[in-house]
């Protein structure tokens, strides 16, 4: 690498994090809707009321390590990294480099690591960053339009990463997830949010 591409490789990075800035969490997560309508749940983040009752199950006190799957701007992100443990670390894991180059730019936390991936790879991805285990695993993926044999594989995948009594959290507009998470999660508790664009359905699922 020359000089001239040293010196404008910071450069970039910084335009780049400018314009992420710039777009702002909405026009980034239309982008990223618009460009994989597959991978993305809805084109509107998910309700402060959906976020809270969806985490409010999680006993903080005890969380080391949480994974998320398809973060996409951090609507999660950060309610989570306000409950977490001065400790605790928060894994997130989207296959869009959009998503994450946006959330690399917007979120500075130290205990925040946004990883480019799938979330069928979560086990590999947890131990490269030193765990054994995650104590919960949150999803948003739209199950019912994941491509042939992916869902089932995260599913199984996440119910290995888990510790004994920890939990797959999920939150969906059709019961798909559950139908996959059911395999492996003897005990499913479920509920819906109204309030939600679209209203959707919550699943936790408590490895025993």
């Amino acid at each position: 690498m020359t000089s001239t591409q040293l010196a404008r490789k910071p450069l970039s990075a910084r335009i780049k994090q400018r314009v992420m800035r710039a777009m702002g969490p909405w026009g980034v997560f239309l982008q990223g809707f618009i460009e994989h309508p597959v991978m993305v749940g809805s084109i509107i983040p998910s309700s402060r009321f959906t976020i809270a009752r969806m985490l409010g199950p999680v006993k903080w006190d005890e969380c080391k390590l949480f994974v998320e799957y398809g973060p996409g701007v951090g609507t999660f992100c950060r309610p989570v990294l306000e409950r977490l443990p001065r400790d605790g670390r928060l894994i997130v894991i989207d296959t869009n480099p959009l998503y994450i180059d946006y959330l690399k730019a917007t979120i500075t936390d130290s205990r925040f690591i946004p990883v480019l991936g799938s979330a069928a790879d979560v086990e590999d991805i947890v131990h490269a960053h030193g765990f054994d285990h995650a104590d919960y695993v949150l999803s948003g993926l739209p199950f019912s339009t994941l491509p042939d044999g992916v869902g089932p594989a995260i599913a199984a995948a996440t119910h290995r990463v888990l510790r004994p009594g920890g939990a797959f959290l999920v939150y969906q507009f059709s019961a798909k997830a559950r139908d996959y998470m059911a395999r492996h999660f003897s005990r499913i508790d479920g509920d819906f949010e109204w309030l939600n664009v679209l209203p959707c359905k919550l699943f936790w699922g408590w490895k025993d």
